[in-house]
C-alpha cells in the first residue's frame, strides 16, 4: 500500500506540472513571472516540480521514439508519428520527433531555479540543498539524454542569457567531453540526494540510486563501439566528424578502459541499490491467480505491480485509452485496438526451455519449428512448443491464453487467422501484422469491454534487472571477469525460469569465451529488457543497427483462412529503412541556421 501511496502522490505532481503547461512556456523569459514563481516554499516546489516536466513519456507509443520503433515489433499505427523513425522518414528539417528544444529548455529551467531558490523565505537550508540536487541531477539527466540521441552535445554549464549574441552561443563539445560533464553532475547531485524517497511527497523524484543508475547506463553507452572507436573488432563511423578546428568530436580509437569505468559504475549502482533494498522481484505475493505458472506471474508482473521491488525509477504519467495497454489487447471494437505484433525476429530470440538459443539447442528441432502441431489449444507450430517461460508470459500466439478481463473471464484463446476474431477480418486498422500480440506490460486485470485504462502502473525507466545486464555486458567486454559475468547474467535467468549460462552451455562446449558471452549477453538484454525502451539504442551503441533495421520484418500469414494457410512465414508489407546517418538523430535544422557554427551530424 505504501507503494500505491507514492504511485499516487506523483501522478498529482505530474498533473500539477501539465496543468501549467502554459506558464512553462512563459516561465524562463519573463522575469515577473520568474519573481511570482519563488514568492514562497509552495510556489518554488512547484516550479521544481515543473522542472521534471521535460522528462519525455517512454510510454506514449505515438511520442516516444524508442518505445515501438524497433525491430521488436510492427504496428497496425504506420499512420501515427512514431512510424516513420522505423521507415526512415525523418531529416533535419523534419525531424519528427525531437528532444533538442524541450530538453534544453529543461536544463535552463533548472539553472533558473537553481539560481533563484537561495532567495525563497521559508525554505530551510537543508532543503534548499536538496532541491539544487535535485535540478542538478536533471541537468546531468537532460544531458544524457540528449547525448543519446545526437552523440556531441552543446554543453549548458550555466544559465544562458538569452539575449546573447550569436558569435556567443557555446558549440558542440566533444563526446567524451560531454560524459565527463554529465559524470561529474550526477556524482555531486548525488552526494546531496537521499538513498531512497524519504516520504510519500517525494516519490518520483531523484535519488542517489537513480542518479547511478543513470551513470552507469550512460557510461556503457560511452564504451559501446559507436561511441569507442567501432570497438575492438570494427572501425569508427565518424572519422571525419570534427568541428570546425578540426577536433574529432567523437574518437575513432578504441580504449578498453572505458569499459571499466562502465563496469565499477554499474557496480556502484548495483550496491547502493540492493542497500536501499531493490531487488529482483519473484516470488509474486500479487492477488492473481493468472498467469498460473508461478515464474509467468513473476515476469508478467515485474512491474505492473506497484509494490514491485525492482523498479528504481517509475514513469507515472498515466496512459490514455489510445496508448500501449489498449494498442496491445485483443481485438474488440471501439475499445481494444490489437496492433501491438511481437515480429519472428524476437519470437526466434527468446530461448529455448532449456535456456539456449534455438539454432543452437541440441534437443530442440530448430528446421522443423515452422511444423504445425497439436497443442490443447488447437493447432499451432513447433516455434512455440518447449520455449522459455517469458515467451509464454509476454507473447500471445495463435491458439494461445491471453489473460485479460473480458466480461466474467479472466483469459481468452487468441486466434489469428483472417477471418477469426484477433484476425484482419478486412481492417486497414487494429490488426496484427504479424499474427502475434504483445502481452508485456498490459495488466491481466485490464478491463477490455470499457474504452479506459483500468489498470495503471509506473513505467519502468530503471530497474534492478537493467543494472545486472549492464554490469555482465562491461565485465565481459573489459575481459578480466568471465566468472563475475556470468553470476549477474544467471541472476536474471534464474528469476526467468531457465538454467544458469553454465547449466545450459557446458552440454555444447560451454561458454568461457568472450565472443560467445557476448553473444549472450545481448540476447539477454533482447529478451529480457523487451519492449522496454532498450533496444532502439542498443542495436545503435553496439553498431550492428544497419544488420537489423533495414530488413522488412516477418510473421505469419494474416491472409490465410485455415491453419495451413497462415502457418506461413510471410514479409510484413511496410517499408523499413536505415542507413548510416541514422544511427545519430538530426539535430533540427533551425538551431543550425541559429548558429552556422553548429555542426550537424554526419549525413543530414
Amino acid at each position: 500500500m505504501k507503494k500505491l501511496a507514492l504511485y499516487l502522490v506523483l501522478t498529482a505532481i505530474f498533473t500539477t506540472i501539465l496543468s501549467c503547461e502554459n506558464y512553462l512556456e512563459i516561465v524562463p523569459d519573463e522575469r515577473p513571472i520568474e519573481a511570482d514563481a519563488f514568492r514562497n516554499p509552495n510556489s518554488a516546489l512547484g516550479y521544481l516540480y515543473s522542472c521534471y516536466g521535460y522528462i519525455p513519456n517512454q510510454r506514449s507509443g505515438t511520442s516516444s521514439i524508442d518505445l515501438m520503433t524497433s525491430d521488436e515489433v510492427v504496428t497496425a499505427f504506420e499512420h501515427e508519428t512514431f512510424a516513420k523513425f522505423p521507415r526512415g522518414e525523418y531529416t533535419a528539417s523534419n525531424p519528427v520527433i525531437s528532444y533538442w528544444n524541450d530538453l534544453y529548455k529543461g536544463i535552463r529551467q533548472c539553472y533558473i531555479f537553481i539560481n533563484n531558490i537561495d532567495g525563497v523565505v521559508g525554505v530551510d537550508a537543508s532543503t534548499k540543498t536538496l532541491y539544487k540536487a535535485e535540478a542538478n541531477f536533471l541537468i546531468g539527466y537532460y544531458h544524457f539524454l540528449l547525448l543519446r540521441m545526437y552523440g556531441p552535445v552543446v554543453i549548458a554549464d550555466q544559465q544562458f542569457d538569452i539575449n546573447m549574441p550569436v558569435a556567443d552561443y557555446p558549440l558542440r563539445s566533444s563526446y567524451d567531453d560531454s560524459v565527463d560533464f554529465i559524470v561529474t553532475k550526477l556524482d555531486e547531485a548525488s552526494q546531496n540526494l537521499p538513498l531512497e524517497m524519504v516520504s510519500s511527497t517525494h516519490y518520483g523524484r531523484a535519488t542517489s540510486v537513480i542518479a547511478k543508475s543513470v551513470k552507469a547506463r550512460m557510461l556503457l553507452y560511452a564504451a559501446s563501439p559507436l561511441f569507442n572507436g567501432g570497438g575492438n573488432n570494427a572501425q569508427s563511423l565518424f572519422s571525419g566528424f570534427t568541428d570546425n578546428e578540426g577536433v574529432q568530436l567523437i574518437s575513432t580509437t578504441y580504449d578498453n578502459e572505458k569499459w571499466k569505468r562502465a563496469l565499477d559504475a554499474c557496480k556502484e549502482a548495483i550496491d547502493i541499490a540492493e542497500a536501499s533494498g531493490i531487488q529482483l522481484y519473484k516470488n509474486s505475493m500479487f492477488d492473481s491467480d493468472l498467469p498460473a505458472d508461478p515464474i509467468e506471474k513473476d515476469l508478467r508482473y515485474t512491474f505492473i505491480d506497484k509494490n514491485s521491488s525492482e523498479i528504481i525509477w517509475g514513469e507515472t504519467r498515466r496512459e490514455s485509452v489510445y496508448d500501449f495497454q489498449n494498442k496491445s489487447t485483443p481485438f474488440i471494437a471501439g475499445t481494444s485496438w490489437n496492433g501491438v505484433a511481437p515480429t519472428l525476429t524476437i519470437l526466434e530470440s527468446f530461448y529455448t526451455k532449456n535456456g539456449l538459443p534455438i539454432d543452437k539447442d541440441p534437443q530442440y528441432n530448430y528446421d522443423g519449428r515452422f511444423n504445425i502441431v497439436n497443442s490443447d489449444l488447437g493447432k499451432t507450430i513447433r516455434l512455440h512448443v518447449d520455449r522459455e517461460p517469458r515467451f509464454n508470459a509476454w507473447i500471445s500466439y495463435h491458439n494461445s491464453n491471453y489473460e485479460i478481463m473480458r466480461g466474467n473471464n479472466k483469459q481468452i484463446v487468441t486466434k489469428y487467422r483472417r477471418d477469426d476474431a484477433q484476425g484482419i477480418q478486412g481492417r486497414s486498422n487494429n490488426y496484427s501484422p504479424t499474427g502475434y500480440l504483445n502481452k508485456k506490460g498490459v495488466a491481466p486485470e485490464h478491463v477490455q469491454t470499457q474504452l479506459q485504462v483500468s489498470v495503471n502502473y509506473p513505467w519502468p525507466v530503471f530497474r534492478l534487472g537493467e543494472l545486472y545486464l549492464d554490469y555482465a555486458e562491461a565485465l565481459i567486454e573489459y575481459g578480466q571477469d568471465f566468472g563475475t559475468a556470468k553470476q549477474y547474467l544467471d541472476k536474471v535467468r534464474t528469476r526467468a525460469g531457465i538454467p544458469t549460462v553454465d547449466d545450459a552451455w557446458n552440454p555444447i562446449g560451454g561458454a568461457n569465451d568472450q565472443e560467445t558471452l557476448r553473444s549472450i549477453v545481448r540476447q539477454e538484454r533482447t529478451i529480457e529488457l523487451y519492449l522496454e525502451n532498450h533496444r532502439f539504442w542498443d542495436l545503435r551503441r553496439w553498431q550492428v543497427a544497419d544488420q537489423f533495421l533495414s530488413k522488412k520484418l516477418k510473421g505469419m500469414n494474416i491472409q490465410g483462412a485455415t491453419d495451413e494457410d497462415f502457418f506461413n512465414v510471410t514479409e510484413v508489407k511496410f517499408p523499413r529503412s536505415f542507413s548510416q546517418r541514422n544511427f545519430l538523430m538530426p539535430i533540427p535544422q533551425e538551431e543550425i541556421n541559429k548558429n552556422e557554427l553548429l555542426i550537424q551530424n554526419p549525413g543530414y
